[in-house]
Formats: C-alpha cells, structure tokens, sequence
C-alpha cells in the first residue's frame, strides 16, 4: 500500500521520472557493473546491455509499478510482477540482491535528478522501490518453495540434438545427476546456461517445446546469427555434453477446464503453443483448439511435424497457416483474425515477435475475446508490460 503522504509526490514527478527513467537505468547498470563485473557470468545478458533492451525493461517496469500505485494504491499490478518474479527465479535471484539493486538505483536517481530531487521525492521513490522489492520476494519465496528441491539449477546431459526446420534445433536432455526434477507444466520454459569462447556463462530462456509431463527436457532453439548464445549452442554443443538448466518458470501455462483454446505463433514462438498441444494430445483432450501460425516458409516452421501430428491426434483441433512464400492448403502473407472465427469463450495463447501480439491481440480484443483470457510470452526484457 501507497503510503498517503507519497501519492501526491509521486503523481507529480512521475512524468519528469519517467521521462528520465531510460538515463537513470543506463547510470544504474553502468554503476552496478562497474561495482560488480562478475554479474555478466551466468545472470545478465550481455547483448540485453548492449542493445539497451534491459534498460528499457526495467525503467519502464518501474514507471508502470509507479502508475499504478498513484491509480490503484491499495493494490499491486499482479500480471507484470509475477512475469517478472518468474524470469528472477529462473536466474536463481536471491532478496540480499535487492539491496544491491536498491544502493546502485538511488546512487543513480540522486544524480539524474539532481536538479530537482529532495529528501521527501527520494523517500517517496524509496517507498515504490521497497513496495516492488517486497512484492517480488514474497512472489519468488513461493516459487522457490514449490520445486523439488532447493537447487534452482542443475546440469543436464544433451542426448539428442536434431535439426527443427531450416535454422533452428531441438535439444533433448536428460538429468545428469541425481537432483529431484520439478515437473514442469505446458507452455513454461527454462534458462539454458551456455559457456561462450571467453569463457563467461550466459543464460538464455527457452521453452520447452515438448515432454514437460517427464523427466525429460526438450527445447527448440532458432539460430540468431547476430547473437551471442544461440550460436553457440548451434555450433558448440553436441550429444553427450551437458548444459546447466533451471527448474521451469513461466505464467503463462495451459489453464484448467474444457473451454476451447487459440494457439497463435510466428516464428520460434511455435515453441509454448507446441508444448501446450503435445500434453493435450498425451491426455486425449476433447477441447476445442485452434492453432494459429504464421511463417516466412514452410521450411522454417521448426516444429511442423510435431505441432501437425499433435493436430492430427485431437478429435476438434484445426489449424491454419499463413505463409509469405504460400504453399497449398496455406494462407498468404501475415496473419490476421480479421477473417477467423475465434470460439466463443475461448482462451488465447500468443507468443512471436512483439508487433506481431500487439497485431493480434488487438483484433482478438475487437472480436470480443475479455483481456483477462488473452495470455502471451516474451522471452528476453518485456517491452510490453513494462509500456515501453
């Protein structure tokens, strides 16, 4: 709860720290790495830092806190804490790490807003930050309760790797010692920690795209040719090497009941749509499901095969492709809702580039489908909830 005294102070300065919130991230990480290199083994993404995608996330993640607080000050905005608690647990983040980030942040503030901070503006902030701050522990004490064992992270042994259309793969691993298993549930994923030529670990987030009702670990991983760990992993890794992978995180899961269920994917983001089809042909569903993608090429789509045996095997599963390069029995170009008859009552699950769920949550919002039933999942900083 928002104190009454800090309401009005943080309605007042929200613009001008928000508006400053993209400087004063920048000044914070530019600090807490100069204080503590070590950081970038095994928890920060370094190509995050460099594109500036993580100062973007966490500035707007505070100012969207900040908001909502002004507005709703007896409550939390739940959605946006719980993806991020989920994404701190996956990187094994601890409460002491809080007061890290606080020293560093307000070091930070004091000096962007140096022209305008006073000791009643920094104790207002102070009250937000320490509100978020607890919110979130108390979010990742319960998530870390709920796993088989105290250990976030343990290593796997790669047993198969297969190529998943034209540029991406398929890992499947099994445990490579004797750490208890949290089973995980559909559309969640994992942190997959890899060894890049310096030497320094980097952790990436994969969803597991199959086999989360077992102890094994499957994940399908697109090659960014740009990028820093799929790479590396394309490159490097081979059957019988191990990987370091956390217990499954991730909110946006395959929920209870036998409404009908829209599955909509571009690209890589068939991954948590495939997951989710896979365990509901393994329990013989009767649901209602509409799979939705969209693709370059036929060839790209890496879980073609998995994602239309899975369709072939439900009793009322039907599925629609849109394609730039067409085939038969395909749709052309990007897809759209405007011509699809979404089922009523229907849950809505989206995971591609972010253009792409803005698109299509915006013509699933028209066609009349309630945003509490819209679900989506981002991999990397969240520029959506965050408002950025």
């Amino acid at each position: 709860m928002l104190s009454t005294q800090s309401v009005p102070l943080i309605e007042a300065t929200l613009p001008l720290v928000g508006e400053r919130l993209p400087a004063i991230a920048k000044n914070f990480y530019g600090r807490l790495f100069a204080a503590h290199p070590g950081l970038f083994d095994g928890m920060f993404s370094r190509s995050n830092q460099a594109n500036g995608s993580q100062q973007q996330a966490l500035a707007g993640s505070i100012a969207a806190f900040a908001a909502h607080l002004v507005k709703n000050p007896d409550s939390a905005p739940e959605i946006m804490l719980s993806r991020i608690a989920h994404k701190h647990v996956s990187l094994d983040v601890r409460p002491e790490q809080y007061d890290v980030v606080y020293q560093y942040l307000f070091e930070a503030i004091a000096e962007e807003l140096a022209d305008v901070i006073t000791a009643e503006i920094a104790g207002a902030w102070t009250e937000v930050y320490w509100l978020m701050a607890h919110a979130l522990i108390k979010m990742e004490k319960g998530l870390y309760a709920g796993a088989a064992s105290d250990a976030v992270t343990a290593p796997w042994t790669v047993v198969s790797k297969e190529p998943a259309g034209s540029d991406a793969v398929t890992f499947t691993l099994e445990p490579a010692d004797d750490t208890p298993v949290t089973p995980a549930l559909p559309g969640q994923y994992v942190s997959v920690t890899a060894v890049m030529p310096d030497g320094i670990r980097q952790v990436r987030q994969y969803s597991l795209s199959s086999g989360t009702g077992s102890r094994t670990r499957v994940f399908t991983t697109k090659l960014d040719a740009d990028g820093e760990v799929s790479p590396a992993l394309h490159r490097d890794v081979q059957v019988g090497d191990q990987l370091v992978l956390s217990n499954p995180c991730g909110d946006v899961t395959l929920g209870d009941g036998d409404h009908p269920l829209v599955l909509a994917s571009a690209g890589i983001g068939c991954t948590p749509s495939a997951s989710i089809l896979r365990s509901l042909a393994e329990n013989d569903s009767k649901r209602e499901v509409l799979v939705l993608h969209a693709e370059s090429t036929i060839e790209r789509w890496a879980l073609r095969e998995q994602m239309s045996e899975d369709v072939a095997l439900l009793s009322a599963a039907e599925l629609e492709l849109w394609l730039e390069t067409p085939v038969d029995g395909s749709r052309e170009g990007f897809m759209s809702l405007d011509d699809v008859e979404i089922p009523a009552d229907a849950s809505v699950y989206l995971c591609g580039p972010l253009p792409f769920m803005r698109k299509i949550r915006g013509q699933a919002l028209a066609s009349g489908v309630p945003a509490d039933r819209i679900h989506y999942e981002i991999f990397g900083p969240d520029l959506w909830l965050a408002g950025v």
